[in-house]
């Protein structure tokens, strides 16, 4: 259960820094504050040459560089339940865990509205437990 509770805050963390790097990318801002980023590069870079360097990189590289727009994605990512009963305990424990808690709730709002990040994440869940997206489910 922590185990897992720790595997969201993680995958939200990467997912925010490619949300960040995607943006800026993709952005409306003139061309001088614009860059030409290979999310698929950064993230094989990121696989060996950086202390983020993980299976959940591996995933989330191989995610990009299949499909570097994430098309198959739609950013609905699902719970499972271990982050809920883990965020009980640590609240019953008085245990405060933060990043945890917020990783969680980003779940819950990417039933509201989807962004690179959460595709990303979806891309990742597929990738390490075969887990699919159910649209319209919350």
């Amino acid at each position: 259960m922590v185990h897992n509770g720790i595997e969201y805050g993680m995958m939200q963390a990467i997912a925010e820094g490619f949300d960040l790097l995607e943006a800026t990318a993709n952005s409306a801002s003139p061309a001088s504050e614009k860059f030409d980023l290979k999310l698929d590069a950064i993230a094989d870079a990121w696989r060996s040459s950086s202390v983020i360097s993980s299976w959940l990189i591996d995933l989330a590289a191989a995610a990009l560089n299949s499909d570097p727009e994430l098309s198959a994605f739609a950013g609905r990512i699902e719970d499972s339940g271990e982050g809920r009963w883990m965020l009980h305990d640590a609240i019953e424990s008085n245990i405060p865990t933060p990043a945890l808690a917020s990783a969680l709730f980003a779940r819950y709002q990417s039933r509201r509205g989807n962004g690179f990040g959460n595709q990303l994440i979806s891309a990742m869940r597929m990738g390490f437990g075969g887990h699919k997206e159910f649209p319209g489910r919350t």
